[in-house]
């Protein structure tokens, strides 16, 4: 006695929920990948060339400090005066420990300043510092 029926193979139709899912799990990804991959071009300055320098690799989360030729500091595309700058840094210092920081300076922006940044850097305790440079032309 067989009570199983017995399937009849059939074409199977296109099936859209599996492509919605890859479609969703591709544009997640190339999302992601956008904002690790966002540099702070927008702000106007002109690093400084050194024959060893090549594109640093990022890191995640990475904290970007531009110095403008004037001093200013500026922060994801937000003007920061220093005492600010040191209260966000000690707080993400006390929460990431051995957090990176890369400074952005322009060629022309006095050392007063770069130490400026350094010495902000040291009070929160941020030690994991790097440096932006071009490759020369």
């Amino acid at each position: 006695m067989n009570f199983r029926k017995q399937l009849k193979p059939g074409t199977v139709g296109f099936q859209l929920a599996p492509m919605i899912d890859v479609v969703f799990l591709l544009l997640c990804f190339f999302i992601t990948s956008q904002l690790f991959a966002q540099w702070e071009t927008e702000i106007d300055i002109t690093l400084p060339t050194a024959e060893t320098g090549q594109a640093p690799q990022r890191l995640p989360g990475e904290i970007i400090i531009n110095i403008c030729t004037d001093g200013e500091l500026v922060v994801n595309a937000r003007p920061l005066p220093p005492e600010q700058l040191g209260e966000m840094l000690e707080r993400v210092a006390g929460l990431f420990p051995g957090q990176p920081v890369l400074i952005r300076a322009d060629r022309l922006t006095a050392y007063e300043h770069i130490i400026q940044v350094l010495d902000i850097c040291r009070q929160a305790d941020i030690w994991n510092i790097s440096f932006a440079t071009g490759v020369p032309e």
